[in-house]
């Protein structure tokens, strides 16, 4: 088994503050919601008609409700996964994206007026769309950054 010697350069304290910053986990999750929030700003002008957020406050509902959708995800997503298991099984994974709508749904009772859905086939595709800029957030802008300074000093 090799061994890396690493040897910081303490004659820079900025330099060592923002690679200790980039590893901290409030730091990562930070830029978590801060990608979310853009991925909800963009899917509400993509069908403005259909899904609303309201923008005053420099975004601020768009980053409450990236946050809410996180809790929820964290928090009530996996118990609907569980309990709808053979419902998903017989549609093939068909049926994965409702429990993402029904999170949608959840988070705009939560939030009132500021972030609506409206609608019921169209949310389905807001709900895949949502989806797959989401992991392409996460692939392109959040990991190469958070696994850039772990990838360094390993």
């Amino acid at each position: 088994m090799r061994k890396k010697i690493v040897i910081d350069d303490v004659s820079n304290p900025k330099k060592n503050y923002y690679q200790r910053l980039i590893g901290h986990p409030f730091f990562e999750w930070l830029l978590y919601m801060i990608c979310y929030t853009v991925v909800l700003i963009t899917v509400s002008f993509m069908f403005k008609k259909h899904f609303y957020i309201n923008l005053s406050y420099c975004g601020g509902y768009a980053f409450l409700a990236s946050i809410i959708i996180y809790v929820l995800n964290q928090t009530i997503k996996p118990i609907l996964v569980y309990i709808t298991l053979p419902i998903t099984a017989l549609t093939m994974g068909l049926f994965y994206p409702i429990i993402n709508v029904f999170i949608l749904y959840l988070t705009s009772f939560l939030l009132g007026s500021n972030f609506q859905i409206e609608g019921i086939v169209l949310p389905f595709l807001i709900a895949i769309i949502i989806s797959v800029l989401n992991m392409f957030m996460e692939g392109m802008i959040i990991k190469p950054i958070v696994h850039k300074r772990r990838d360094k000093y390993e």
